[in-house]
């Protein structure tokens, strides 16, 4: 287990600063139920370290692999969305998706995406039924204890689809009889204009016998601006310039909020039994690519007026005896999502081929079991069932605005059915080392397909489905108190989404129900430790063999279709650092390198997008008197392959000629940001930064620059 300390005389801002005490052993073992507000029964398994475990985000994390990003690092570094706190971690990057029209972040652990990297709220998966592509940057963090990363090696006890890693956002717990926090903070762009705000409130509490807590998170913000060294792409010829002009950014609002309602009881010292819901609702604009006007069909006047989440959870563990355990999940999701596609800039008429209101209706049901036992001495024994639904529906309002041309499809209806069943067992050899091995044996099959075309009418597809067999194995070594190194390969599959198995793409595609399954073998080889009193550390060297990786073939001059073609590895090792100098300074940071190579055969030069070459970030705090704690940092990246989404006919010709790569490198930054936070009180901090203080102009995909300097002032009180 990792425990939270302070150091003396650095107060809050340093309680995310963790020591290493390593144990291992059956869950049943390790049940603090009020561990510094961290919801527990809302953690994965972590394997090699006992449930309940946790590290510090940059130079810590339990067992084999593994990262946490803390509530104290999130407040520091000013990371109000999922998206934005991943970076603080080495071996994981969040960016833009490279589809930029749909104004998504996606996040990469160690080269893979989201498709291959689950995303978990309080252990239950969030999974969009169409064709998950979430949208991280939706996901606020004020209501969070810590965020999960489990990297290369994620237990298959925590459920399908683990290819290339995990992430769970943990929720908070309330420890006291009564308890409350209130934030609020304001933005401001490089010339001073009020951008936006944010706020979270919550109260709870914690009783003998049971709990109970709410909470609110909310982010308005009205625009962003771009960097004052921003300068429109001129014209060329007949082409008739950028849309974008520069200073505040076009169509870059958003608002999204999220409410959470907790309740438990708890009986005694280790059975707890819970509910939790969570509704979230979005709202997005959909910057537009700042060399296409008009835009390619890429890059189109989109809009996102509703992009909800709802979420119903009964979460439960019981102890039997003294050394096994049974834990339980059941859970209801739901997720609507509404676009809207215009005709030109003025986002006001429909009418033109190719416009609509699209909206996705979706839910979702399952549960899983876990137990562990040590019945038998030196050894844990651990096994899962897991088994989902998933309902997706559809429907589309094409061209509403057009009083020749307006049709509106009839509801289309796809299910999926997921199951998993899972064994894990941990040999400890000694009392300082652990082997540890996992299989899993994962199923899923379409039950209903059904798709709409003017000509068909509503039918059906032909019904896939597919199955695999999951393995992985760990050896850990604890060769002192505070030192460890470790060794695993975990190789595991992703099943296809509905959108791969079915989606024509506007007709230039056709479906294939046949489509397997994607696989990673993952390798790794670590350390984490306490180095000296004052200084720990973390380092490791990664490589993935990937095959039958998706990817849309052509088929013909007009259409493609999915299948798995792909091969290609993905290599490379990390290192993080943090050291106490004194009572006043501290510094820290972490760097990874990655290399991916992709073999395709279907896409001369192609290249995987999204993830920089090489990738750090670098921080110090100093408290000059004791309420004063000032902490500059920097983030580093190489650049990184783009997609070009162009056409190449029509005005857009000339941008082509420009840029007549398929991928391009969009260049490497350096962001300066600073933190200022004054404790006035024992229960009152005001803090204040700015972000990207250089003003850099920089783009994370080709066409679509990122903010410049931006401001920020802030308040946080607890009781």
């Amino acid at each position: 287990m990792i425990r939270s300390v302070n150091f003396p005389g650095r107060g809050a801002l340093l309680s995310s600063v963790a020591i290493v005490a390593m144990t291992v052993g059956a869950d049943a073992q390790d049940r603090g139920q009020d561990r510094d507000g961290v919801y527990q029964l809302g953690e994965i398994y972590v394997s090699g370290a006992a449930r309940g475990g946790s590290g510090s985000g940059g130079a810590g994390g339990g067992g084999v692999g593994g990262s946490t990003v803390t509530r104290e690092q999130m407040w520091t570094f000013e990371k109000q969305t999922l998206d934005q706190a991943v970076n603080l971690v080495p071996g994981v990057n969040g960016t833009l998706s490279s589809a930029g029209q749909r104004n998504e972040t996606d996040i990469f652990v160690r080269g893979f995406g989201r498709w291959q990297v689950p995303l978990m709220i309080d252990g239950v998966r969030l999974y969009l039924p169409a064709d998950n592509r979430l949208d991280f940057s939706r996901f606020l963090t004020g209501d969070i204890s810590e965020i999960q990363i489990q990297k290369g090696y994620a237990s298959v006890l925590d459920g399908p689809g683990g290819m290339g890693g995990a992430i769970n956002l943990v929720s908070l717990k309330p420890v006291k009889p009564f308890e409350s926090e209130i934030r609020a903070g304001t933005m401001f762009d490089n010339r001073g204009a009020f951008q936006g705000w944010n706020s979270y409130a919550r109260i709870g509490s914690r009783q003998e016998n049971f709990y109970v807590q709410g909470s609110v998170n909310q982010l308005d913000q009205n625009f962003w601006s771009l960097s004052r060294g921003y300068s429109p792409y001129p014209a060329q010829g007949p082409y008739p310039g950028s849309l974008e002009d520069g200073g505040r950014r076009n169509g870059s609002d958003t608002q999204d909020w999220r409410v959470n309602l907790k309740a438990g009881y708890t009986p005694n010292a280790t059975d707890e039994y819970s509910i939790n819901y969570t509704k979230q609702s979005g709202a997005k604009g959909a910057p537009l690519n700042v060399y296409n006007n008009p835009p390619s069909s890429q890059n189109s006047f989109w809009l996102w007026p509703a992009w909800n989440v709802e979420n119903l959870a009964f979460l439960s563990n019981t102890q039997i005896g003294d050394a096994s355990y049974l834990r339980t999940k059941l859970f209801y999701n739901k997720f609507y999502n509404a676009l809207s596609a215009y005709d030109d800039i003025t986002y006001r008429s429909q009418s033109n081929p190719g416009r609509f209101n699209s909206q996705y209706n979706d839910n979702a049901r399952g549960g899983s079991i876990e137990a562990g036992t040590e019945l038998i001495p030196m050894n844990t024994l651990k096994a899962a069932f897991h088994y989902r639904q998933d309902f997706h529906t559809e429907q589309n309002d094409n061209r509403p605005t057009s009083p020749v041309f307006n049709t509106t499809e009839p509801w289309q209806h796809q299910n999926q059915t997921t199951w998993s069943a899972a064994l894990e067992d941990t040999f400890h050899v000694t009392p300082d080392v652990d082997l540890v091995g996992g299989v899993s044996y994962d199923k899923y099959r379409i039950d209903k397909a059904e798709e709409y075309d003017d000509i068909r009418g509503l039918y059906e597809y032909p019904k896939g489905g597919a199955d695999a067999l999951n393995w992985q194995t760990a050896a850990i070594w604890r060769y002192s108190e505070a030192k460890q190194v470790y060794f695993s390969v975990s190789d595991r599959a992703r099943f296809p989404t509905i959108f791969e198995l079915y989606s024509q793409r506007f007709g230039n595609a056709i479906p294939n129900p046949n489509l397997g399954p994607e696989r990673a073998t993952n390798y790794e080889l670590g350390w984490k430790g306490q180095i000296l009193s004052n200084l720990k550390g973390t380092a490791a060297i990664f490589y993935s063999d990937v095959r039958d990786l998706i990817q849309a073939v052509r088929v013909s001059p007009t259409q493609s279709q999915t299948q798995n073609i792909n091969q290609g590895n993905f290599y490379g090792f990390e290192a993080s650092l943090e050291a106490q100098l004194s009572a006043q300074f501290m510094i820290g940071g972490n760097y990874t390198f990655i290399e991916r190579n992709v073999s395709d055969v279907s896409i001369p030069g192609f290249r995987p997008v999204g993830v920089p070459t090489q990738k750090a970030f670098v921080y110090a705090t100093w408290r000059p008197i004791e309420p004063l704690a000032i902490t500059p940092n920097l983030e580093v990246a190489s650049d990184r392959w783009s997609d070009v989404l162009v056409g190449t006919q029509g005005p857009n010709a000339p941008i082509r000629a420009a840029f007549p790569d398929l991928y391009i490198r969009t260049g490497a930054y350096t962001l300066a940001n600073i933190n200022v936070n004054y404790q006035v009180t024992e229960n009152v901090e005001l803090a204040g930064g700015v972000r990207n203080l250089l003003d850099q102009n920089y783009e994370l995909v080709w066409g679509l620059p990122q903010p410049g300097r931006t401001f920020y002032a802030k308040v946080r009180a607890i009781f």
